[in-house]
């Protein structure tokens, strides 16, 4: 066994990636005070501000790197469908988006609610709600990938919901809290260790 070394303006995680390729059966869906709204080509802005809030404790990132000509490249195709749950008043606490850009497929590209909401069973009942936008007539796989920067029980809920693993593959990349992308202070439970380039 070896230990390969990060660069200290780098993060290095293991992905795991994850398929269903059988439509769940139909199952009532848990109550909740949420509901999910689709976001038709969202405000660039906005979009970002949903996605730091959800994604920002386990340094989602790869959307803030975007420049706006690729963002919107994204947010405007017609295969991406973006999502978002809203409280009673309406405020934003997490996100779901769906990648159909590739024929037969839906990839669960982003799923998440803002950590206050972790642990209190919400997610089951977004999943849920996900599963049933996924699986169209056309579709014969939804898939996701999950790392080991992403909140401990990520992998076993999505499991839970009969997703399978089925690879695991190495990615490193830099670290966003110093090109500015996140606050510094973001994800705590990850050091901080190289120059902060602003």
């Amino acid at each position: 066994m070896g230990l390969t070394p990060v660069a200290d303006d780098q993060l290095a995680t293991v992905v795991t990636a994850l398929e269903m390729v059988q439509r769940p059966r139909p199952r009532p869906l848990p109550a909740s005070p949420f509901r999910l709204v689709h976001w038709p080509a969202p405000d660039s802005e906005r979009y970002r501000i949903l996605f730091r809030r959800v994604g920002g404790p386990w340094l989602w990132y790869s959307r803030l790197a975007m420049d706006e000509e690729r963002l919107r490249a994204v947010l405007d195709d017609t295969g991406i469908e973006v999502y978002a749950a809203v409280d009673r008043a309406g405020i934003e606490i997490g996100m779901v988006e769906l990648d159909f850009r590739t024929e037969g497929n839906c990839g669960l590209a982003y799923f998440g609610l803002i950590p206050e909401l972790a642990g209190k069973g919400h997610g089951n009942w977004m999943m849920g709600h996900t599963l049933a936008l996924a699986w169209r007539k056309e579709v014969r796989r939804v898939w996701v990938h999950t790392c080991t920067l992403d909140h401990p029980a990520a992998l076993g809920f999505y499991r839970r919901h009969g997703f399978t693993p089925y690879k695991r593959t190495q990615e490193t990349f830099p670290d966003p809290r110093l090109l500015g992308l996140l606050p510094l202070e973001t994800a705590p439970q990850i050091p901080v260790l190289g120059p902060v380039r602003r």
